[in-house]
């Protein structure tokens, strides 16, 4: 009976098949396509950086304001002349005048403050006794002097004879310094001194115009 083995290895071929197919049901899914990635952001600036955009302009600077025009300078011993103006007389024992100073210079100038006022055997003599004494009373102000105009200061000479100690010492005249100046000017005028700095024989005002 031939007929037996040939329907058994179809038996045998089919079970076989019949696996295989159950075998490729079963096995791993493909897997689903994720998509192409965004690209990576290629600013170098963090989010929430407070640091300001390339692209920002810059702030103008403002321009610079022109410097003011100087003023007058301060008058000058080698562009003044000094004089004195003895009508203002005498009382008690002193002598009152006026000094002069009058700008000889090409530009104007300014007197600011009080001068600087010594009895001197010569005109380059040292001092003799006490400088003059401020006139606290006199009020200081800016006295303008164009080319050819002129400043006065009040000033006092108390006779040296009121002073039983002092050393009399005779002078020339005055020394003068113009105010803030180290250069002095000369007038000639022969007074009687004291070489003793204790006594003040000299008091000396602000400057005004004349």
């Amino acid at each position: 009976m031939r007929s037996q083995p040939t329907k058994k290895g179809l038996v045998i071929t089919t079970a076989v098949a019949a696996a295989a197919l159950l075998l490729t049901a079963c096995g791993p899914s493909q897997p689903q396509s994720q998509g192409t990635p965004e690209p990576a952001s290629t600013s170098s600036t963090p989010s929430g950086s407070s640091e300001p955009a390339a692209s920002q302009a810059p702030t103008a600077t403002p321009p610079s304001s022109a410097p003011a025009p100087a003023g007058p300078g301060l008058c000058k011993a080698a562009n003044l002349t000094v004089t004195e103006d003895s009508t203002g007389g005498g009382a008690a024992g002193s002598v009152y005048s006026q000094l002069i100073l009058t700008n000889t210079g090409s530009e104007s100038c300014l007197l600011r403050g009080f001068p600087g006022v010594s009895l001197t055997a010569d005109a380059n003599g040292a001092p003799i006794g006490a400088p003059a004494r401020q006139d606290g009373a006199s009020p200081v102000a800016d006295v303008l002097l164009a080319p050819g105009q002129a400043g006065g200061a009040e000033m006092r000479y108390t006779q040296a004879g009121n002073y039983p100690d002092c050393t009399v010492t005779e002078a020339a005249g005055y020394r003068i310094y113009p105010p803030e100046d180290t250069a002095s000017l000369f007038l000639a005028k022969p007074r009687s001194a004291c070489a003793n700095d204790e006594i003040e024989l000299l008091t000396i005002g602000a400057f005004h115009t004349r």
